[in-house]
């Protein structure tokens, strides 16, 4: 099993991922689309040629702050669960975001994900009370504030 960072020029490497990483099927569009801005990043688990994990994140910054790393999502199949790869996922990103200069990084994660939960105070994160507000931008959200 290898773990690593996926370069700009390897988006065709996501046609062999197994079910179960992400959410929804990859799509090419957004996937060039994603590795076209270099602040997007992909870690990912390979077993042999599929990808079997990923965490992906987004480094920024703003105008009053060093450089943070958002971490947005991080996802194995189930058939290679409980190896060690979500763990390994998330250092590769933090990582390459030191190497990035940021300073600090964060996820956001349901309190009732007990695997996220673990996951994340494992890898050395500090627990924070956080409240998050969202907003649908389809159309169908009703009307603005």
């Amino acid at each position: 099993m290898i773990v690593r960072l996926l370069g700009a020029d390897e988006a065709k490497l996501l046609e062999g991922v197994v079910e179960g990483v992400f959410d929804h099927p990859v799509d090419a569009t957004w996937a060039r689309d994603f590795f076209e801005d270099e602040r997007h990043h992909l870690a990912v688990a390979l077993d042999g040629t599929d990808v079997v994990g990923m965490a992906s994140g987004v480094h920024y910054v703003h105008p009053d702050k060093a450089p943070e790393l958002w971490i947005n999502e991080v996802g194995v199949a189930e058939t290679h669960r409980r190896q060690g790869l979500a763990s390994a996922l998330v250092r590769a990103l933090l990582d390459h975001g030191r190497q990035l200069g940021c300073t600090d990084a964060w996820v956001l994660t349901e309190a009732e994900n007990e695997a996220a939960n673990e996951l994340y105070r494992r890898a050395g994160g500090a627990r924070e009370p956080a409240v998050l507000y969202a907003w649908s931008l389809r159309g169908d959200a009703g009307e603005s504030p």
